[in-house]
């Protein structure tokens, strides 16, 4: 066991992520469709007579999905450490895929009424409760494969998943709309994506069935070292809890707004508030992470010669003050000089809606007549180099920072809190801020806050574990 790391063959090795990253993918495209269509279904969804607040209303029941998150990681994660990561994705799998399938089979609210918004809502915990288990699963599988020396490297590539799920999920989206009408697709063509579903979640469960436990977490159950309660070991450990604590404050809770404003919310901030008509923004976000992929694999590679702590801070103060003019720029190149948001009810239901004006208070045109896409790939892309710094090396860290028995419980909780709580409900959050305030960059101040508070806690607390060699943990046996 003690050379069991080097032992391991990079074909093996390729193969581990190859399998883990397909699953993964089809779990993160799975739940980002049910994102990327918001514009598009969120009326079918609720009462007709206000866009705006079925959009505002769609957007919350996407982030119950991410507010659930952190109860699916102790679950799956419990079950990950007790019986092993293997069998743990395996039921996210199908899980999630079953949820998301499930949208693309359900009535909308003309057809059956308030039962379509409360059975989106049931999918939509579904869907969040899988992907709490699935990314710690897939990152410690991983990374209890990999030699220490180089785990930033290889975890790199379970990373970028994230993004390809959202960027395949704008890709069949795209390609379908590119292929009927407007109107076909608000009808029915929008189910295609979540049907979809069935057959790669059919692919990526039997590439898993064929996997292995990991080593380490083999070892550590057959010497009887793993953990009997991963809950009470991982929380009411004091130690423990500590670097749970400081994982969240200083790593992931950064992390997750940088990762959800360099893409989601560009997404929707350009839709919505921009006006840019919705398939040429989605284009944007795709051809911008497309570039970005490979920074993924050279920030995770770079955090194994420079460091974890570094790189990820780095990230997050950038993006405290870069976000300000990049998205200045994103306004100026639109097409549509936007200076402010008035929120003015709607005559009929007294809600507020966006209603954007230029800098003499005249409502602008509904959608921006010649937005400069080259530019708005540009500050896009500048945003997502940002969400690689900070995400790929948090895998590697998230496993280093924990100890084999409880890790899979351990990281998954901070992660989840992060990505799922402070990123998840950031599109929701900056659009309410944009549209309550008047202010058109007003949804920009709640991701700078926790970015910068991260920063402050991560300089201050957080360990730097890249020369962590998880491999000791069970060479001591």
């Amino acid at each position: 066991m003690a050379n069991a790391a080097n032992d391991i063959s990079k074909s093996k090795i390729w193969q581990v992520i190859g399998a883990s990253s397909a699953g993964t993918v089809i779990e993160w495209y799975d739940f980002y469709i049910f994102g990327s269509l918001a514009v598009v279904i969120s009326p079918l969804f609720y009462p007709k007579g206000n866009d705006t607040l079925a959009l505002i209303a769609y957007l919350s029941t996407f982030a119950v999905g991410f507010i659930v998150r952190p109860f699916g990681a102790l679950f799956f994660g419990w079950l990950g450490d007790i019986v092993g990561r293997k069998y743990a994705f395996l039921v996210t799998l199908l899980l999630m895929g079953g949820a998301t399938a499930a949208v693309g089979f359900l009535p909308t609210y003309e057809t059956i009424g308030i039962f379509a918004p409360i059975i989106l809502i049931i999918i939509r915990i579904l869907q969040g409760l899988a992907l709490g288990g699935e990314y710690g699963g897939a990152a410690v599988y991983v990374a209890e494969h990999v030699p220490d020396e180089k785990r930033g490297f290889y975890t790199s590539f379970i990373q970028i998943t994230a993004s390809l799920g959202l960027l395949i999920s704008l890709a069949v989206i795209l390609l379908i709309q590119r292929n009927m009408s407007p109107e076909a697709f608000s009808d029915w063509g929008w189910r295609i994506p979540f049907l979809l579903s069935i057959v790669l979640v059919g692919m990526s469960l039997y590439i898993r069935l064929k996997m292995k436990e990991t080593p380490i977490f083999a070892h550590i159950k057959s010497t009887g070292m793993a953990s009997a309660k991963p809950l009470v070991d991982a929380f009411m450990n004091p130690e423990n809890r500590r670097r749970v604590l400081i994982s969240l404050f200083g790593a992931t809770a950064g992390q997750g707004v940088v990762w959800y404003t360099g893409q989601f919310y560009a997404l929707f901030y350009m839709q919505t508030i921009l006006k840019v008509e919705r398939q040429t923004a989605a284009m944007i976000i795709a051809i911008a992470i497309v570039l970005a992929i490979p920074l993924f694999v050279l920030f995770g590679a770079l955090s194994d010669r420079l460091g974890r702590k570094k790189i990820m801070m780095a990230g997050c103060l950038l993006a405290v003050f870069a976000y300000y003019p990049i998205y200045q720029g994103m306004v100026h190149f639109a097409g549509n000089e936007v200076a402010a948001i008035r929120s003015t009810p709607d005559p009929l239901t007294k809600e507020p809606k966006l209603a954007p004006v230029t800098a003499d208070g005249t409502p602008v045109v509904q959608t921006a007549p010649a937005p400069n896409v080259p530019m708005l790939v540009l500050l896009v892309f500048l945003q997502i180099v940002f969400v690689t710094m900070v995400y790929a090396p948090i895998a590697a860290y998230l496993v280093e920072a924990f100890p084999a028995k409880v890790r899979y419980t351990s990281l998954s909780l901070p992660y989840h809190i992060g990505n799922g709580v402070f990123g998840g409900l950031l599109p929701t959050i900056g659009l309410l801020a944009c549209a309550y305030t008047g202010n058109i960059y007003a949804g920009l101040w709640y991701p700078m806050i926790v970015a910068g508070i991260t920063f402050i806690v991560g300089m201050k607390y957080l360990p730097e574990t890249h020369g962590h060699k998880i491999w000791d943990e069970v060479r001591e046996t």
